[in-house]
């Protein structure tokens, strides 16, 4: 017998489906908000992170990069 004989003797498994749907999409959503609303400052650090070898990680650079070379 195959699986998908299993769920059609389910009742009301087609809302399982559209559950995972509505929840990918509040996500979606989600993540769409905070990265628009977020700070570019912010994400220029996030994404110099693997490349930054500081204590302080998280807060954004002041000096441009052709200024700390000087």
């Amino acid at each position: 017998m195959k699986f998908i004989n299993y769920l059609e003797s389910m009742t009301g498994v087609g809302i399982y489906p559209l559950t995972a749907l509505i929840i990918f999409f509040v996500f979606f959503i989600g993540v769409a908000y905070y990265i628009i609303r977020g700070s570019k400052e912010y994400f220029d650090t996030l994404s110099q992170l693997p490349l930054n070898s500081s204590n302080d990680l998280l807060t954004p650079k002041t000096k441009g990069y052709d200024d700390a070379q000087k």
